[in-house]
């Protein structure tokens, strides 16, 4: 088990793992490395060298332009290099907007730095704009003074006019505040292919490794990773293959030789923001299923994914997909009720039963979530939280699926809830759900998002040792003995401890048990409409729920405040980052972050009663804060946002000072 776990690491291209630490990058094709100066200095090329603690960067564009695949490979340089970092991906809601329109705008938001960072920035320092909609759709969030790269070619009448452009804003004095550069992309990127005689559609799709070179000279990233990924990518296409390396080589020495870049800028590896040990970039969706399938190996369970295509929460069903050789086995079901269906017999059949979704699809799947709660068997059931209600916004972020995991069935239907606070956290909230789904017999909720899902951060790969046990003994044998003597197997006499019924499977000799969805009497499992019965076992169910064990909220509190910030999920970095700020301004504040949604952990109404003020940020309307106030009778103070995009640092800074001084 050990040797398998451990290969877990293994499992995502190599160029993205790193042993802390890093070096200024070569040019492509060179071996060796540029000079370098401490705060400012001269380069090799004989250019003004700065280094700065952090960059945010934000590439935008149509989404056919690549900026998805240009911020992954800059993030995976910047990664191996050994920054810390985080990411913001934003998608069109289209699968193929009209291209140059607002609603096709893509991008990609990477924060990289020489410390340790929690969000992927408010506003970035550098806007790499790819056409008019690009600039036009993320120009208010740039900041004066900083860096604007623009695409002048796509800057003609027709394109500019598509989004409300009534004269050419790289003329009109419009950007003025800004340090634009203006940069013919497109005619570049063609020039420079000229050899390998491809069409001009075909070369004007290199353009964005034409810019990921650019940037990459402009901040030190290191080369090699990038050019050999883009020749495994296309390595039936080896024109293909070498015109984007030469594309992105291209880039780079425009930037070493164009006056109009006269500076580069250095960010040093954050190795003292880490412990030693070996790192990757990781996505909270990839990390979500390393660790369904680590937990699969924990628990020497086959792993079952049975689940329907749903936006943000595909690519788990894709990376699970892959795995077969850890016993994973996934099934891409018609609809979202025969996934669950799936799962749930997977589960019945002695697997550890998987099924992933989002919003729209929990509410599908709510019957048959109700049933495994009523056989009391484990099942993950996966929630990427997206923008609702109804298909709402699929490729935006919220909270807003707390109530409906909570409640959202038929009848009394406790689900523990697990919800993960980072992209890396996915990896361990993963396990601890099954954990909890193996220990109590249990369905369980894991509610990520969108913003964790596709965001990534520096991730530890663990040791396996470091790991839980979740070893479960399946029933063997009978377990009960009647009156006269004899020994009959009880499929609901349960664990005095766990209050966990014994999990039988199919074809074991002397273990045959009624299921489905109909009550069942206590002990035998016979079908029963007993009144005291019904009450009995509707109240077992919820001591169970009640009794899980999970650790004690843990409050940080260094100057003794009075106010307590206490959020969930993916809040958890903008969060940290607000009251970072606050405390550096001299302002004492309290923060306390919730994995364990339901049960609450048990110290959490003590934790509440010591504050005069608690303020819960949350995207949603207030889910949290209600049951706050509801279970502990508290004047929790909601802070709330449903724009599909996470909070911002310094937005939540403000709130929270308001809060202070109220």
């Amino acid at each position: 088990m050990t040797s398998q776990v451990s290969s877990a690491a293994e499992m995502a291209d190599e160029a993205n793992d790193t042993v802390l630490g890093g070096q200024r990058a070569p040019a492509p094709g060179t071996a060796d490395a540029t000079g370098t100066a401490d705060a400012t200095g001269t380069g090799g090329g004989g250019k003004e060298v700065r280094r700065l603690d952090r960059v945010i960067i934000r590439f935008a564009g149509d989404s056919g332009d690549g900026m998805q695949l240009t911020g992954d490979r800059f993030t995976s340089e910047t990664a191996s290099f050994g920054n810390d970092l985080s990411t913001l991906p934003n998608f069109p809601a289209e699968i193929r907007a009209p291209a140059g329109t607002l609603p096709g705008v893509s991008s990609f938001q990477l924060h990289f730095a020489d410390h340790d960072i929690l969000t992927p920035g408010d506003a970035p320092n550098v806007l790499v704009a790819m056409n008019p909609a690009a600039l036009k759709a993320n120009i208010a969030d740039v900041p004066r003074g900083a860096e604007v790269i623009v695409n002048t070619d796509e800057f003609t009448k027709r394109p500019m006019a598509k989004v409300g452009y009534a004269t050419n804003p790289l003329e009109d004095g419009s950007l003025e505040a800004y340090n634009v550069h203006p940069v013919p992309l497109t005619t570049l990127t063609i020039e420079a292919l000229k050899e390998f005689g491809l069409s001009r559609k075909e070369a004007e799709r290199s353009k964005n490794m034409f810019a990921l070179g650019l940037l990459s000279w402009m901040y030190h990233r290191p080369t090699e990773g990038t050019e050999a990924f883009l020749r495994r990518k296309f390595a039936k296409k080896p024109q293909i293959a070498e015109a984007n390396v030469a594309a992105f080589r291209a880039g780079w020495n425009f930037g070493e030789t164009t006056e109009d870049f006269a500076v580069s800028y250095e960010v040093a590896p954050a190795s003292q923001a880490f412990p030693t040990g070996t790192y990757r970039n990781i996505s909270g969706n990839l990390a979500l299923s390393y660790g369904l399938i680590a937990a699969g190996q924990l628990a020497d369970l086959p792993l079952y994914l049975g689940s329907y295509p749903i936006t943000p929460a595909s690519d788990i069903l894709h990376e699970l997909s892959r795995h077969k050789n850890f016993g994973v086995r996934t099934f891409q079901a018609e609809d979202e009720i025969a996934g669950i269906g799936a799962a749930l017999g997977a589960a019945f059949g002695g697997a550890l039963g998987v099924t992933t979704t989002s919003g729209p699809g929990v509410a599908l799947k709510s019957e048959t979530i109700g049933l495994a709660v009523s056989l009391e068997l484990p099942l993950l059931i996966i929630d990427i939280q997206r923008g609702g209600p109804s298909t709402g916004l699929p490729t935006k972020t919220e909270q807003a699926d707390l109530l409906q995991a909570m409640y959202g069935r038929n009848g009394e239907a406790p689900v523990p809830i697990v919800a993960p606070q980072t992209p890396a956290d996915c990896f361990d909230a993963a396990i601890d759900a099954a954990r909890i789904a193996l220990a109590y017999r249990t369905p369980v909720f894991l509610l990520s998002d969108g913003y964790l899902a596709n965001g990534s951060e520096p991730w530890r790969i663990p040791e396996t040792d470091s790991l839980p046990e979740l070893r479960v003994k399946f029933a063997t044998g009978p377990n009960h003995a009647l009156a006269d003597g004899t020994e009959v197997f009880w499929p609901y006499k349960r664990d005095p401890q766990t209050l966990a019924r014994p999990w039988a499977v199919p074809g074991t000799p002397g273990l045959e048990h009624r299921i489905g969805g109909i009550e069942k009497q206590d002990g035998t499992g016979n079908i029963s409409y007993d009144p005291a019965n019904h009450d009995f076992m509707v109240r077992t169910r919820q001591a169970k729920v009640d009794g899980i064990e999970v650790p004690d909220l843990a409050v940080d509190d260094p100057a003794g405040a009075r106010t307590l910030v206490l959020g969930w999920g993916s809040t958890y970095g903008p969060i940290t980052a607000a009251v970072r700020r606050l405390r550096a301004a001299g302002l004492p504040i309290a923060q306390a972050h919730l994995r364990h949604l339901n049960p609450f952990p048990k110290n959490l109404g003590d934790v509440l009663g010591r504050y005069d003020k608690v303020v819960v940020p949350e995207m949603n309307l207030g889910q949290l804060a209600l049951l706050l106030r509801a279970k502990y009778l508290v004047d929790a103070h909601s802070y709330t946002q449903v724009n599909g995009m996470p909070f911002k640092a310094e937005q939540l800074a403000t709130a929270l000072q308001e809060a202070i001084d109220a």
